[in-house]
């Protein structure tokens, strides 16, 4: 079997529109059904629901440590009435920080969480934050975890990332299957 993968030359939110063309292509191809898109200002969900329109999407709009500030500006960069009107969205700490920001924070010591997400990223940030989001959205019963996925993520704004995984719930985490890289960046 053979199979693309896109590879973009920086990172970021200009590979966005290419990131949604790959992904809609790739999900016909296979009779993928559901997308996840991390999204924290709108900007990515949007482009989303534009361009998917017919899929299941469930947008992640995962935060570090969410505060009424930064809640308040979730879909500050996006059309939030057609995002909801077209997509789930699930707002929740970011699988790879909730406990272990907390280890950090209280006895300045690095956790097994924060180990991994930093592997993760030594493939591309996009990467890392789509395989936390496909964690997220199966933890809370949004995506099945016996049918692939695809999962779409960035650095900072925007898409420049995409993998087709198979969903596994948090306790789970080492059977996780990233099946493909659709697309990512080259360097970042």
């Amino acid at each position: 079997m053979e199979a693309k993968i896109t590879y973009f030359e920086t990172p970021g939110r200009d590979n966005t529109d290419a990131v949604m063309e790959i992904v809609k292509q790739r999900a016909q191809e296979l009779e993928i059904e559901t997308v996840v898109v991390a999204s924290y200002r709108g900007y990515t969900a949007e482009k989303a629901v534009r361009a998917l329109d017919g899929m299941k999407i469930v947008v992640i709009a995962g935060f570090p440590h969410p505060t009424m500030d930064n809640l308040e500006e979730t879909f500050a960069q996006g059309d939030e009435k057609l995002i909801k009107d077209k997509a789930t969205v699930l707002i929740a700490t970011h699988f790879f920080s909730g406990m272990s920001r907390a280890i950090r924070k209280k006895y300045n010591s690095s956790s097994p969480e924060e180990l991994v997400a930093q592997a993760l990223r030594m493939m591309c940030s996009g990467v890392k934050v789509g395989i936390e989001c496909t964690i997220m959205a199966a933890d809370a019963g949004l995506v099945r975890t016996d049918e692939d996925i695809i999962a779409i993520a960035g650095t900072g704004s925007g898409a420049d990332a995409a993998i087709l995984v198979r969903p596994v719930n948090s306790q789970d985490f080492f059977d996780l299957k990233v099946k493909e890289i659709l697309c990512k960046p080259r360097n970042w």
